[in-house]
């Protein structure tokens, strides 16, 4: 096939064919950008011309979903570009309860919502793009703090349930509204699936429950992606998620590459550690994106990194990576 357009090569690869070269991306934390959004839209528009990613993977703050039920952060320099929290709102169980839904066109839901409307404005068709989606745990996390997040979820199960119930439906109106805004699917971010956070039975009654109901209404959508966040994971209760692509820290876990394709429905995102693409030249991320092409035979993968990588990796090693899937 001639002249492969990026979502020819992204669906080939989800189909477990051989597409005309390897699809890659690379996405990261814009602090301050993040707050506005022309900002954040112009942010990833010069991204992508830099360096003509398969996939735009829009990255706001991890914050962004629970603002407008008054969580107050700052970025205070971090280098991954995160936020520290400055006010949780949710402190008692009985919070929980007084969460009501949101509406996803005013607030910072709204700011984002802009954000994608002028992304999709200024790469049309061109350039597949997803919306990053917290899962409601996570989002729970954001409101209360992972350590009353523990506590409230065993000590009162009924409370934090209503909550996630309202976190659910608000995240459900954002991808409706996220849908109207031109995504080609999903970025749906797992905090929680690991150990020693969560046993297997809290993971599944207060994770993937809620979960399964936001990854149900994007099965319209053609390019979902799963992202399990950090190491100890519970691989095998999300590895089953219905999705098109499953990202993880492959190079911190035990689970591999190799391994998490046999346990897949359809693709792998990964290959290159975060913290490699920081060293100083680019040589260890290049040997990483070799062994992750041997590791796949070349099939089911888009080349990329398990999470974001850092505001000062260095732009070489960025170019290095971008150029490897050309020769």
């Amino acid at each position: 096939m001639a002249d492969w357009s990026k979502r020819q090569r992204l669906e080939a690869v989800i189909a477990g064919e051989q597409p005309d070269r390897l699809p890659i991306a690379l996405w990261r934390h814009w602090p301050g950008d993040d707050q506005d959004a022309t900002a954040l839209a112009a942010a990833h528009i010069k991204w992508q011309q830099d360096y003509d990613w398969d996939l735009l993977k829009i990255g706001p703050a991890s914050s962004y979903p629970v603002i407008d039920w008054g969580v107050k952060d700052r970025w205070v320099g971090h280098i991954e570009g995160t936020r520290e929290t400055t006010f949780y709102p949710v402190r008692e169980p009985e919070d929980w309860l007084k969460l009501q839904p949101l509406d996803p066109y005013r607030g910072m839901l709204g700011e984002q919502l802009e954000a994608l409307k002028q992304i999709n404005g200024a790469v049309h068709e061109r350039v597949p793009f997803i919306a990053t989606i917290f899962s409601p745990l996570s989002q729970a996390k954001h409101l209360a703090g992972q350590e009353r997040v523990s506590t409230h979820l065993r000590e009162n199960p009924g409370e934090f349930h209503q909550g996630l119930e309202v976190i659910t439906e608000t995240t459900l109106r954002f991808v409706e509204a996220a849908k109207m805004a031109g995504i080609s699917g999903i970025f749906y971010a797992v905090q929680h699936a690991r150990y020693p956070l969560l046993s297997r039975d809290e993971f599944i009654t207060f994770g993937r429950v809620y979960d399964l109901q936001v990854l149900s209404a994007v099965q319209d959508l053609w390019c979902n992606m799963l992202h399990v966040h950090s190491t100890d994971i519970m691989f095998d209760l999300v590895a089953n998620y219905p999705v098109h692509f499953v990202n993880w820290h492959d190079r911190e876990t035990s689970v591999t590459l190799e391994d998490g394709l046999t346990r897949i429905r359809r693709a792998a995102s990964g290959g290159i550690s975060q913290w490699t693409m920081h060293q100083e030249e680019p040589s260890g991320v290049l040997d990483e994106a070799r062994d992750a092409i041997q590791q796949t035979n070349g099939r089911r993968l888009m080349l990329g990194t398990g999470c974001v990588i850092m505001t000062t990796t260095p732009t070489r090693n960025i170019r290095a990576l971008r150029e490897c899937v050309n020769h």
